[in-house]
């Protein structure tokens, strides 16, 4: 799973490249809304870091546990955020490939997210408390 954790950022942004230059990306249908929320949240979410605690890397930086901004609703928003991007887009222009290339980030950056998780709860006392009461991906629902 760490392995797979390690590629899933870049799966993710080859799947978005791929579907930005085949013109699958950005929907044009209401599911537009929905691109540009995710795409305002993205900033809202790294903005809630503290300088130099920000890591690419599904092992966050030390520093305190985020429970702002954000956070403070979901515990994964740019994640969240990268798969209601992908997703509204390969959902207003639907096809088996953009079916597929979906269902492969979804599966990549679930096992990252598991990862993440591992490492937040052996370096966060609070984070058992923190995720029970904050969805990881969709704010009431997931």
């Amino acid at each position: 799973m760490a392995r797979i954790s390690r590629i899933a950022l870049p799966i993710t942004l080859v799947a978005g490249f791929y579907l930005l230059v085949s013109g699958n990306l950005f929907s044009l249908n209401p599911l537009l809304i929905v691109q540009v929320l995710a795409l305002s949240v993205m900033p809202w979410a790294r903005r809630s870091f503290q300088a130099d605690q920000f890591s690419i890397h599904a092992q966050p930086k030390e520093g305190c546990m985020l429970v702002s901004g954000p956070y403070q609703f979901v515990r994964h928003p740019m994640y969240a955020s990268a798969l209601m991007i992908i997703w509204a887009g390969i959902l207003g222009h639907l096809s088996p490939l953009n079916l597929l290339i979906g269902l492969v980030v979804t599966c990549v950056v679930t096992i990252r997210i598991l990862v993440e998780e591992q490492f937040l709860q052996s370096h966060f006392p609070d984070y058992a408390k923190y995720a029970h009461t904050t969805k990881r991906i969709i704010p009431f629902v997931v």
